[in-house]
């Protein structure tokens, strides 16, 4: 067996041939892997002197050929990762022949696809399974008369490059460079004495690639005395492989990204081994066991023993915003080596969770997180310590300049944001949870066994459609899942779909004070729901009180009655527009070029009054570019509510939509 690091260039070039052995699954990556596989590059590509970009290891075994046959080698691990290359490469090759660079679609060709001077399945650089075949050979011959497997997923992932490529301003010699010369594997070569099939069995046990974790323990353990070893591993790496398990590679990559420069799964390998060559292994090693205890309590925090401090994790841990940890290492770190005390400690876990929740709320990107809180330790400590109000004054004005939302926003948003469904629930969960906490009973009622209801249900019946009245579809579909519909019950499946005056009869028995708001309402419609909504509003406002600064005036709410928008900002492009139908018409445009038709159609299964594919059911109507219709007889309330939304559904970022307003006079 030969082990080494090599760029991919030196796998895929030359006269060769890859086949995937039967034994191995077919073709399974998705969006995901491919996303991230994307974004690498395309950060490579405007990066002046990248690192390697490691993709892990490709595991291989010559194969048995005829002596004029090209030299065949068995894939035994890295198939995914070879095949995707393979792909966008493919897709950036038939791009560079509809721009008529028809030398670099050669070159790609003839160099890297194909064995061009071969012929039969020897003219196919890679052969995949025999399930991902016939659609791996159409695309890469472009096929134009058999129309590919569209089921396969390799026609997925072929589409998906080519649409990635066919938006980006890269250049194409410039993607191609980046693939082959910063994409960096571990280049295993067996001998004909090994068994591939046991190979393969050791290298996926449970269905899992060898890990970057895996490389980076056997790099430890090679410069650990050998007699040591067995120690050395009991003590301190197996300990860690048991409380992290699968998350042992991601604690290793916070771990490294607490220092102050966030680092990439990609990054990891090539990271470790630089600093480790630097220092010590076995302190290295001894130091990475101390944190991984800690990065274990905030992945559980039932492990921690302090109860407040348990209590602040768990709400942390609901955020789903590992991007923090880094940041919370160091933090734990001085905690519990005594040079913060646990009241220190607590507000800054709170400071973190004030800052969250309204980036949650105002709809704020998560892209580049990592990035402000890889260096937010560094940032806030210099020249203090944790332990003085100085750092707790640095934290809130280093976060504040990070598009900390104000109050302005905040309460805004509060009034219409989705806090169900999804990955929203747990988040929407936790803020009604907070309310009723905030009202400071002797006695709290444990939140374990409620559930969030919706007062006007998810399931519409003729009862609430005649009660909310005749717009009870734009009600439905805009408030829903908004702060004013939603509070805590046990009785979910007891209420369920019934009428308001069964549902407030239940609510009377309830122990809840949120529930004791509906004790003398005589009706739930519209008005109802958002005359909620801003009540409760201004409760959390209290609760995630602005930690910025103070001297800005706190308005009611940021929609200005009677204005007048005059320009439309979406997602890097700018439109004139005169109307709230233009605005309406523009994003609903702008959205669909930059999401997939599968999300465009759920969105329009969550909002069939206000978008869809069949123009008799609106009242007022404009046909978008993609063929469906949007409902024009809505008000501007309703139609930046709508459009915050549908952004928020397409997984885009509500900072990117912007609209200039003036009053009307």
């Amino acid at each position: 067996m030969k082990a080494s690091e090599t760029k991919l260039q030196d796998i895929i070039e030359g006269t060769k041939q890859y086949i995937v052995p039967l034994f191995q699954r077919p073709y399974s990556w998705k969006k995901d892997e491919w996303q991230v596989l994307w974004d690498d590059i395309a950060e490579i590509c405007t990066t002046d002197n990248p690192r390697p970009h490691f993709m892990g290891s490709i595991v291989t075994i010559p194969a048995t050929s005829v002596p004029e046959g090209v030299t065949k080698y068995l894939l035994i691990d890295g198939q995914q990762r070879l095949t995707t290359v393979f792909i966008l490469l493919t897709a950036l090759r038939d791009r560079a022949k509809e721009s008529e660079d028809e030398e670099l679609a050669a070159e790609i060709d003839n160099t890297i696809l194909v064995n061009p001077y071969k012929k039969g399945l020897e003219y196919y650089k890679l052969q995949p399974t025999q399930l991902d075949r016939e659609a791996f050979h159409q695309i890469i011959k472009a096929n134009q008369q058999n129309k590919p497997i569209e089921t396969s997923g390799i026609w997925e992932c072929y589409q998906f490059f080519a649409k990635k490529i066919r938006q980006s301003p890269l250049e194409f010699d410039k993607i191609k460079k980046v693939i082959c010369s910063n994409l960096s594997v571990v280049s295993v070569i067996l001998t004909t004495d090994d068994d591939p099939y046991l190979v393969f069995e050791s290298l996926n046990a449970k269905g899992r690639p060898l890990t970057q974790a895996d490389l980076i323990r056997n790099y430890f353990f090679m410069r650990i005395d050998t007699d040591n070893q067995q120690s050395v591993y009991n003590q301190y790496w197996e300990p860690m492989q048991i409380i992290l398990g699968e998350n042992l590679t991601e604690f290793i990559r916070h771990y490294l990204t607490k220092s102050g420069v966030a680092v990439k799964q990609s990054e990891i390998y090539f990271e470790i081994k630089d600093r480790i060559h630097k220092s010590d292994a076995l302190l290295y090693l001894q130091d990475l066991h101390k944190f991984a205890e800690y990065y274990a309590k905030l992945l559980n925090p039932d492990r921690e023993e302090k109860e407040t401090v348990r209590k602040y994790l768990h709400r942390i841990n609901r955020l789903d915003v590992g991007t923090v940890y880094p940041f919370l290492l160091n933090c734990y770190n001085e905690w519990k080596q005594n040079l913060i005390t646990e009241a220190e400690f607590l507000t800054v876990l709170k400071i973190i969770e004030n800052y969250i929740i309204r980036r949650f709320v105002c709809n704020v990107q998560t892209r580049g997180l990592d990035r402000i809180f890889a260096s937010l330790y560094a940032q806030v400590s210099k020249e203090t310590n944790l332990a003085s109000d100085n750092f707790v004054g640095r934290l809130k004005l280093a976060l504040q300049n990070q598009r900390y939302p104000k109050d302005i926003e905040f309460r805004d948003r509060l009034r219409d944001v989705k806090l169900y469904g999804n990955n929203r629930s747990e988040k929407g969960k936790l803020i009604l949870e907070s309310i009723e906490e905030s009202f400071n009973h002797k006695e709290q009622v444990p939140f374990d066994k409620l559930s969030i209801e919706h007062i006007m249900p998810k399931t519409i019946t003729d009862w609430w459609k005649e009660h909310l009245g005749e717009d009870w579809g734009i009600t439905y579909d805009l408030l829903l899942n908004s702060l004013g519909n939603l509070t805590l019950t046990a009785y979910n499946s007891e209420v369920s779909n019934a009428p308001f005056w069964v549902k407030q009869k239940e609510f009377q028995n309830s122990h809840l004070e949120l529930n004791k708001y509906f004790q003398y309402k005589q009706s739930w419609q519209r008005e109802d729901i958002e005359t909620r909504g801003e009540h409760l509003a201004d409760i959390i406002l209290q609760i995630w009180s602005d930690f910025g600064d103070e001297s800005g005036q706190k308005s009611k709410s940021m929609r200005e009655k009677g204005s007048k928008p005059t320009r439309l900002h979406v997602f890097g492009e700018e439109y004139n527009v005169k109307n709230w139908r233009d605005v309406l018409e523009k994003t609903m445009n702008s959205i669909n070029d930059n999401i997939d038709s599968a999300q465009f159609q759920n969105i329009i299964e969550h909002f069939p009054r206000f978008v869809g594919w069949d123009e008799t059911v609106f009242r007022s109507k404009r046909k978008l570019k993609n063929g469906a219709f949007i409902e024009l007889h809505l008000s501007s309330d309703d139609i930046k509510n709508f459009c915050r939304k549908a952004i928020e559904m397409a997984e885009l970022s509500t900072d990117q939509w912007q609209v200039e307003e003036i009053s009307r006079e």
